[in-house]
């Protein structure tokens, strides 16, 4: 019953590859939302772990952001892309494969992060690395397109094959609790 443009206002999409557009980082941060204050736009980037990164530079917020985010690492272009995603406090926030650019203990904590303080957003993570999903409260596997698997990690990991095969392609068992 919403239409288009209402329901899209309740997503914040993160894709796989992120890109940030000519500007500072605040008008990559508040792009698509230019109501955003300061304080909420700081308050995304602390989620995504972009704050320490941005204040190390002398123009922090300010800093330009070349076309495409060539002058910054993959993954501070991806954190700042889930500082996007967050910002405006969606009630959906979709990640597409969007944590694979970042190390695994940035990874962990802006999931920490997402947790703690979008505790009323609907969030579907698509991953393939076992590690970002394992805290899941869902995680429903796909082999070749079709499902072969829905539960919980460990309830996965005892029912599912693809998922134990991949898991322990990541993971060891005692990473896993399969000792």
């Amino acid at each position: 019953e919403l239409s288009q443009k209402e329901l899209r206002s309740k997503i914040g999409y993160v894709p796989q590859k992120g890109f940030l557009f000519k500007g500072n980082i605040k008008e990559n941060v508040s792009l698509g939302h230019p109501e955003l204050s300061y304080d909420s736009i700081v308050e995304a980037c602390k989620i995504a772990e972009a704050d320490n990164f941005i204040n190390e530079r002398n123009e922090k917020y300010d800093f330009e952001v070349a076309q495409g985010g060539k002058n910054v690492s993959g993954g501070q272009r991806q954190r700042l892309c889930i500082a996007r995603a967050v910002s405006f406090k969606p009630e959906i926030l979709i990640f597409d494969d969007s944590f694979s650019a970042l190390d695994y203990k940035t990874d962990k904590k802006v999931r920490e992060n997402l947790k703690n303080e979008m505790t009323d957003a609907t969030k579907i993570i698509v991953a393939q690395r076992v590690g970002t999903i394992m805290d899941a409260d869902q995680i429903i596997v796909l082999d070749e397109g079709k499902i072969v698997g829905i539960g919980k990690h460990q309830e996965l990991l005892n029912t599912c094959s693809v998922y134990l095969e991949i898991a322990l392609s990541q993971l060891t068992k005692e990473e896993l609790g399969l000792c």
